[in-house]
């Protein structure tokens, strides 16, 4: 599975979603400040920062987050399965 996440620099919920994805080999981290991120975030119609999405190997959203980090042990849970 993949992640992605989408922040903002000026974001005060962004840190939290940072530290959730710590550890994780495969993050993808878009600054949606950025044109890269930003261009990345409208392909999925992100809204609100922090967001955290969760792709299976087809690039299906299995899980997501939008606007808030989730705990870290909820993330880790979905990427187990």
């Amino acid at each position: 599975m993949e992640v992605k996440l989408f922040i903002k620099q000026d974001c005060p919920r962004c840190p939290a979603a940072k530290q959730a994805c710590e550890g994780l080999s495969n993050v993808s981290i878009y600054d949606v400040g950025l044109i890269d991120g930003l261009a990345e975030a409208s392909f999925y119609g992100i809204m609100a920062t922090p967001t955290i999405l969760v792709l299976d190997s087809t690039g299906h959203e299995v899980a997501g987050w939008r606007g808030e980090a989730p705990r870290i042990s909820e993330l880790h849970s979905v990427l187990a399965n």
